[in-house]
This record gives C-alpha cells, structure tokens and sequence, in this order.
C-alpha cells in the first residue's frame, strides 16, 4: 500500500531522550479534536510528551499527524531500569470505535492493527508493538468515508514502557514476545520490583479465573496487608483484608493453592498484571540477605 496517498496520523516512537516541547495537548498527554474543523486533504499536528494518554478524534475527517515523545520515568522504565533503548507501546480502542483504521507502519510494511468496526462487531483488543533503537516505527489512522459520520469516533488510550513490558503481552495476536513472561523473578529483580512496581501486597490466592476477552488468567487476592498501590486495586473488606484481582497470562497456569506470597506488578489501562509474585517467606529470605550485604535498593517495613 502506498503510504504518501493516505490520510494518516502517524505515531511516531521517538527516543525517550527527545527534547522536543511543542504540543497542541493542554496537559501534553491527551488531546481531543474534530475532524468537523479540519480542511479537505489537511493534515493537523499533534504531539504529545507522556507515558500515557488518550486521544479522542470526534467524526473523523481528513488526517492528524501525532507524535509522540515520552519522557518516561524511572518507574515506567521498570525493574532495573531500561539499558537497551527498548520502548514498548500498547494501544487500547475504545469499545465503540468508528470511523478509522489504525496501522503499524515498521520499515515501510503496513500491518492492520484496528479497523472501522461495524456496530455488531466484537470490541477490539489492547494491540501491543516493541521499538528498538533506530527503528522506525510509527501508527498511521486513516479516516474512511462515511456519508453519516455523526456516530462516528475514533478513539484509544495508549501506554509507552521500557525494557519490563517486553516480557508481557496483553495482545491476543502477539506483536511482541511473550517469551520468558512465566519465568521466576531472581532475588535482584525481586528487590528491585518491591521498590518500583506500582502495587506490592502480600496475600493469598483464593481463586483463579479467565478473561476470556483478554485471553488472561484473573488471580483473586485476599490481601493481608497492601504494602503499596498507585491505584486503588485492593479494597477493604474487613478490618484487617483487602480484596483485589491480578491479572497474568494464561500459559503461566496460575492455581489455587495455600500460602502467602507477595505479589508485585504493574497497572496496564485501570487492571493489575503481575510482575514477580515469589512465597511470601521467601521474599523475606531475599530481603534480609540484601540487607545483611547492604545492598537494599530500598527499604521497607517488613514482618
């Protein structure tokens, strides 16, 4: 397909050390526009500087060019930092998405990632994508003609990670690998994910579930005590536990089962996924021994 003849809006995956300060967006993580304003053929600039955002195209009509260059934190970089200049972005549309198609657009091939749904069509999935040093990536959102374009709303939010996404796919048709996602953590990873996940609660696991829709096994927690949230994921059903769900691959075959673990992760779209999730008793074996060598990342009330 020839990309110069299409009306497009590009997301382009720039190098987390952009400098670049232009922005259309108020608060530079969102923006929400009208094609009912734009020129037949006119292209509008857009960009964007957070980890996280959403865009919101109202009756769309000609083409956005968005682009985006996040200045991403310690924290969204993840356990151990990101070394290696990989950012992995994931990109969730709205249940009611019409009135465009979305591609990704890798060294010149275009790949269908969203397309204009029909009202009985399913909703469609979180799609996830990698970009490693100088790879050219981007996403192109092409308006389709429509004579009624009064219901018509292209909408997603989007995330942008390091090195630590790479390892979790929340994608029904994998873009990237979920090669490792089931794979113990080490005592190194462990530690550093207590100090920079954004949940950390200990708690047993009272039953597994799936999300069909995600193709996710749904991990229901009993949670003795809730060490840190970003969120509010675990809610008080009694004086001394909360409850919440974690959300995990299914091939990691998650089960019910007795004992306390500590259960560490990301928030990915309003959900918890799991990071590193060791015996509760063991992770109290790996911090002691870190702090009997002085080598805590960070500290914690431990009991």
């Amino acid at each position: 397909m020839a990309i110069s003849w299409i009306y497009k809006v590009w997301i382009l995956l720039l190098p987390i050390f952009d400098s670049a300060v232009s922005s259309y967006s108020e608060d530079q993580c969102s923006w929400r526009g009208s094609g009912l304003s734009q020129q037949p053929g006119s292209v509008e600039q857009i960009s964007l500087h957070c980890s996280e955002g959403a865009l919101d195209w109202l009756y769309p009509k000609g083409a956005l060019r968005l682009t985006l260059s996040p200045r991403l934190t310690s924290a969204a970089v993840g356990p151990g930092g990101s070394s290696s200049g990989l950012i992995t972005a994931c990109v969730k549309p709205s249940e009611h998405f019409h009135g465009a198609q979305l591609y990704l657009e890798r060294d010149g091939v275009l790949e269908l990632l969203v397309g204009d749904r029909l009202e009985t069509s399913p909703p469609p999935r979180v799609r996830c994508f990698s970009r490693l040093p100088g790879e050219k990536v981007a996403l192109f959102l092409q308006a389709t003609p429509h004579q009624d374009i009064s219901r018509r709303i292209a909408s997603f939010r989007y995330e942008l990670r390091g090195d630590w996404t790479a390892r979790l796919s929340l994608d029904s048709n994998p873009i990237i690998s979920n090669e490792g996602a089931c794979r113990p953590c080490n005592n190194t990873e462990l530690l550093m994910a207590v100090c920079t996940s954004d949940f950390v609660v200990r708690g047993n696991i009272k039953a597994v579930d799936e999300d069909s829709e995600l193709r996710a096994a749904v991990i229901k927690v009993s949670a003795t005590r809730v060490f840190r949230q970003k969120y509010t994921l675990f809610t008080s059903t009694g004086r001394l536990t909360r409850t919440g769900e974690i959300r995990t691959l299914l091939q990691c075959g998650v089960r019910p089962g007795v004992g306390s673990f500590l259960f560490t992760g990301r928030v990915h779209f309003g959900e918890a996924w799991l990071g590193c999730a060791p015996r509760y008793k063991d992770f109290l074996q790996a911090y002691a021994q870190a702090k009997l060598a002085q080598q805590l990342p960070c500290e914690m009330a431990v009991d």
